[in-house]
């Protein structure tokens, strides 16, 4: 069972193993279209499509009309049903990838764990590291799969929500750590969110110093190490970034380092700083 991450020549000895789905994660949040684009213009064998935008994400508003963030979670059921329609089942090994660093993959990754379903990893390296290996991309669709059996069990991973920050910056106790660019978490250049900042006391790890020059992760010992002066206790740690999307890229880290335990704000920015009430931190931490 892989539950982080996987190898390109591990995924190729099982490309056509009918119990393993392969799930393209390819998206860009500032072009909602481009990951369905560059799926069809060339994915791996056997890959199905999941759009991040409208897939893997719910309302943007709840019933009460308050608004919940870019990129919400989606009900359970309705996911549930989604990975039935992928062919998941209760024993399926699933593998997401994309073409950033696992950028996006890892949301998917985050969502299974979330409906209690372990056998999940991210393509270290993702499509690049796949080309690279001298794999194959192909343009035709999937073959048809037969309805999956995947239920809900009782999740792997935990969340938190805007109440339960907002409690956390009055009266601490919990590490709150930002998964955005620097320059956004400071302020600074932000063009996706109306407010720029990032939460009070927040601290910041951007998710791309997971990776290696090649995209691909780091090794344990060396995330281990940068992840326990930006995280500290884990169990302790809340994992935030724009919308929800990029703070499973640190959630996978963690897994992979060793390190266990981290809540996510699925909200995320988005969500915090749509209400002028709650306070906004701008600057260095």
């Amino acid at each position: 069972m892989y539950t982080t991450l996987i190898e390109p020549a591990a995924l190729a000895a099982h490309v056509d193993d009918p119990t393993w789905v392969i799930v393209d994660c390819r998206h860009d949040l500032l072009d909602l279209g481009a990951g369905r684009a560059a799926y069809a213009a060339g994915h791996l064998p056997r890959a199905a499509f999941v759009d991040v935008e409208t897939q893997l994400s719910g309302a943007r508003r709840g019933p009460d009309g308050a608004f919940r963030g870019r990129h919400p979670l989606p009900d359970k059921d309705d996911f549930i049903a989604l990975l039935r329609t992928l062919g998941v089942d209760a024993g399926s090994q699933v593998v997401a990838y994309d073409a950033h660093g696992g950028m996006y993959a890892a949301r998917l990754w985050w969502m299974l764990r979330w409906v209690g379903h372990e056998a999940v990893a991210v393509l270290d390296g993702g499509l690049p590291a796949w080309q690279a290996a001298g794999q194959p991309l192909v343009t035709d669709a999937p073959p048809a799969r037969a309805r999956g059996d995947i239920a809900a069990r009782p999740a792997l991973v935990t969340t938190v929500d805007v109440n339960a920050v907002l409690h956390n910056v009055e009266h601490g106790g919990r590490t709150v750590v930002d998964a955005r660019a620097p320059d956004r978490f400071r302020g600074e250049n932000e063009t996706i969110d109306p407010v720029g900042g990032h939460i009070p006391g927040a601290r910041n790890r951007f998710f791309k110093d997971n990776l290696q020059p090649d995209g691909r992760f780091k090794a344990p010992a060396q995330l281990r190490a940068e992840l326990g002066v930006a995280v500290g206790d884990p169990r302790d740690a809340i994992m935030q970034c724009g919308s929800g999307v990029t703070a499973c890229h640190n959630l996978l880290a963690l897994e992979v380092a060793g390190m266990p335990g981290a809540s996510l704000y699925p909200g995320s920015w988005s969500e915090w700083s749509a209400d002028p009430a709650r306070a906004v931190q701008t600057g260095a931490p």
